[in-house]
């Protein structure tokens, strides 16, 4: 439904440049939801979220917590590339904003990933640096919301992905305590 709404969207500057709308894949009764920045040049040529490179690793972190990527859901806070990868700006964020409220409303997952900076400012409406608000519960419209690294810059820093892991694994002990447990469990 919220797919349909937002149609062959043209509400911001980015439109025109993309080659595919990149709205989001995964399980839409999902439990456990990943929110991204925006796409990059592999997903807007296939019009999937975390396709490229970063997506690789989202889908071994995925698969590390127990899960495989259907049975999560994966979407990014624009639904549109930006040229040359660049920040997404506050009037783009703003176009895609109620689309991304929508989806979450829709899913209504019992818990949300919030990859990197810009995923965690907009649902948090926080400004802090990813590294001061990552590995501690948030809450976003009720659901517990875990800020963490986005897999990109574990690439560029890999020093980092330690840190990433321990968010995920308190991701999954919360899913626990309400009764949720990932499909293939991973070894303790």
């Amino acid at each position: 439904m919220v797919r349909d709404e937002l149609g062959d969207c043209r509400r911001c500057k980015l439109a025109p440049l993309r080659t595919n709308l990149v709205f989001g894949v995964g399980n839409p009764s999902a439990d456990l939801l990943f929110v991204g920045e925006a796409p990059g040049a592999d997903e807007d040529a296939k019009g999937e979220p975390f396709v490229g490179k970063a997506g690789q690793l989202l889908t071994k972190m995925i698969e590390a917590m127990g899960y495989r990527r259907e049975d999560v859901y994966i979407c990014n806070v624009l639904k549109c590339r930006p040229p040359g990868n660049r920040n997404p700006e506050p009037d783009e964020v703003a176009a895609c904003e109620p689309f991304l409220k929508k989806q979450l409303a829709a899913i209504r997952p019992r818990m949300i990933v919030a990859l990197g900076k810009f995923a965690v400012q907009c649902l948090l409406r926080d400004d802090a640096p990813i590294s001061r608000l990552r590995g501690n519960f948030r809450t976003y419209e009720g659901i517990p919301l875990m800020p963490t690294f986005h897999p990109a810059y574990l690439l560029r820093d890999p020093s980092k992905k330690k840190l990433a892991w321990h968010d995920l694994k308190e991701v999954n002990a919360a899913l626990a305590r309400v009764g949720v447990t990932p499909p293939n469990p991973p070894a303790p």
